[in-house]
């Protein structure tokens, strides 16, 4: 992107074509209609999937607009040069699963504000590749990953595949380890935590309640005792949404880089660039020929130097 066009603030901007606007292209309309915003950046908007006409995405600058069409824009606050994902990040492949290392600062499926550059998006551009490109490829999504955590991920690509993943899954029968930057040290150099968790409308965050709540439990060991935090390996018996973020924030000890559930986001002069959690290894059946398989994703560049930056080493530490 060029550093000199402007783009307008995150947010969501709803329009209504006027009379005078009909005929308009809807890159030309969006950089006409909304202050800050240049033509270039509209296109890249739209090219992302941010721009919606009547309800549904649209994909296409050129676009003929039409008096009385109604279209809302979503802008998120990350760039507009979608991500990629690379061949080395594809950890496995075969006719029915497919297993990715996620990068850091990938969504892992679609927003209202993009649609390219999600790992579901890249996922579908990759199978198309392989198959016919008249026809849709069958993902099966039964794993999420925050767009800031980074690690292995498990989809289905054949429906023989979908269900008997699926049902792994919500029998937690998958085993999946995390590592995780933590502030402060555990009292204990394992332990677990159980609790209802429910997720807060005003906030969107996840919270532990007394009744109405999901079941969870999330074990961990400690890997490093560090002076200022500590390197846990956290084993996820339930696999609720921000399950990991959630607990170790109401113990004290939220994640490194967390800004969300209270984590520090810089320690003396390092920064830390994201919330420090890491999907290290995951082990199932294989849902059509039933062989265990189990595979493990590098840890990620970011995460190691803020680790090293904290006196921590991985020497003795499978990496």
């Amino acid at each position: 992107m060029n550093n000199s066009e402007q783009i307008v603030r995150p947010g969501t901007y709803r329009f209504t074509v006027a009379a005078q606007h009909a005929g308009m292209r809807l890159d030309q309309y969006l950089a006409e209609v909304c202050e800050g915003l240049s033509r270039g950046n509209a296109k890249r908007l739209v090219d992302l999937g941010g721009v919606h006409l009547c309800g549904r995405r649209v994909r296409r600058c050129s676009k003929e607009l039409s008096a009385g069409e109604s279209i809302e824009m979503f802008v998120d606050h990350q760039p507009l040069e979608p991500m990629a994902l690379r061949p080395e990040q594809i950890l496995y492949q075969d006719r029915d699963l497919i297993v990715i290392d996620k990068p850091p600062g990938m969504p892992t499926q679609p927003t209202p504000a993009r649609f390219q550059g999600t790992l579901y998006a890249e996922l579908q551009t990759l199978l198309r590749r392989e198959q016919r490109k008249d026809l849709r490829p069958s993902i099966g999504m039964v794993q999420r990953l925050d767009r800031d955590t980074s690690g292995v991920i498990v989809f289905s690509i054949h429906p023989r595949a979908h269900k008997a993943l699926t049902e792994q899954f919500s029998r937690h029968a998958i085993e999946k380890l995390y590592w995780a930057l933590v502030q402060g040290r555990p009292a204990k150099a394992d332990g677990v935590f159980r609790s209802q968790l429910a997720r807060r409308r005003a906030t969107n965050l996840v919270v532990s309640v007394a009744k109405g709540g999901k079941q969870a439990e999330t074990r961990y060991r400690l890997l490093r005792a560090l002076p200022e935090a500590s390197l846990v390996e956290v084993e996820l018996v339930t696999g609720r949404s921000h399950q990991i973020r959630a607990h170790f924030s109401e113990a004290g000890m939220p994640l490194l880089g967390d800004c969300a559930y209270g984590g520090l986001q810089s320690l003396g002069s390092q920064p830390v660039p994201r919330q420090m959690l890491h999907a290290r290894s995951v082990s199932f059946l294989h849902p059509v020929t039933g062989r265990k398989m189990t595979f493990q994703a590098p840890i990620p560049e970011d995460f190691t130097v803020v680790l090293e930056s904290l006196g921590g080493v991985l020497n003795g530490t499978s990496t």
